[in-house]
C-alpha cells in the first residue's frame, strides 16, 4: 500500500508543487487537499491519510491549532509534517511541541520532501536545523528537567536518545552503536515510555528542553 498524504496549505501553487513531487513516487499517493487547517479534521476522518503535510501559517486555523485538534480528537491520528518558509519560525517550534512529527521548509529539494514523508510514515524523526534546536534549548523548563531526571534512562538509552536528537534513523543508530536494528527499536520504545513521549520528535524536544542535549 502506498503512503497516503493529505496536503494542507492556503497557497494553491504550493499544494500543486508538493502534489507533483510526491505523486512522481510509486510508493506515495496524495489523497486530498485543503486550503486551511479548519478543514483538516473532517478530511482526516474521511480519507485516513498516513501523513498530513500542513502549512504552519493559515488564515482561519493555523497549523499549530490544527495539529492539536487532530491529535486530540482523531483516533489513531496520522503523522504530521508542518511546512514553513523560515526555519527559525517560533510557530514551527510550537507546532512540534503540539505534537507534529517534524517540519519541512517550502524551499526543500524534491528528494528532501519525499524522504521526509517516508521517514515520518515509518515512525522516524526529522533532523531539526540548528535554529530550531536553539529554540528548544531556549524553551527549557524545570518541568522538562524534572521529567528527564525521573526517567532514569540507562546508559544505553541515554546514548540512543542523544543520537535520536542528532536526527539519526534506527539503522544509523544501530551502525553507530554496533547493535541490531531491533535492539535499537527496543531502546527507542523504552525511552519514549519513560519520558511519556508520543513519538521520537517529542522525546527529542524533551532532550533539548531539559538540557540533556545541548544544541550544536
Amino acid at each position: 500500500m502506498p503512503i497516503s498524504v493529505l496536503l494542507v496549505d492556503d497557497e494553491p501553487l504550493v499544494r500543486a508543487g508538493l502534489r507533483a513531487v510526491l505523486e512522481a513516487q510509486s510508493d506515495i499517493e496524495v489523497v486530498g487537499e485543503a486550503a486551511d487547517g479548519a478543514a483538516v479534521i473532517p478530511l482526516v476522518r474521511r480519507l485516513r491519510p498516513d501523513v498530513v503535510a500542513m502549512d504552519v501559517r493559515m488564515p482561519l486555523l493555523d497549523g499549530i491549532e490544527a495539529t492539536r485538534a487532530v491529535l486530540r480528537t482523531v483516533d489513531n491520528p496520522p503523522k504530521i509534517i508542518v511546512i514553513t518558509t523560515f526555519e527559525n519560525d517560533e510557530y514551527v517550534y510550537e507546532a512540534l511541541r503540539a505534537g507534529a512529527d517534524g517540519f519541512l521548509l517550502k524551499r526543500s529539494r524534491p528528494v528532501e520532501i519525499v524522504n521526509a514523508v517516508r521517514l515520518v510514515a515509518e515512525g522516524e524523526s526529522l533532523l531539526f536545523p540548528a535554529a530550531v534546536r536553539a529554540l528548544a534549548a531556549e524553551y527549557g523548563t524545570s518541568t522538562a528537567r524534572a521529567t528527564m531526571q525521573r526517567a532514569a534512562l540507562t546508559e544505553r538509552e541515554a546514548a540512543v536518545l542523544r543520537l535520536m536528537a542528532r536526527g539519526m534513523s534506527n539503522a544509523e543508530i544501530a551502525a553507530q552503536l554496533v547493535v541490531g536494528t531491533e535492539t535499537v527499536k527496543t531502546h527507542v520504545s523504552s525511552v519514549l515510555a519513560k519520558l511519556g513521549a508520543r513519538d521520537r520528535t517529542q522525546a527529542v524536544i524533551a532532550a533539548y528542553e531539559s538540557g540533556f542535549v545541548a544544541p550544536a
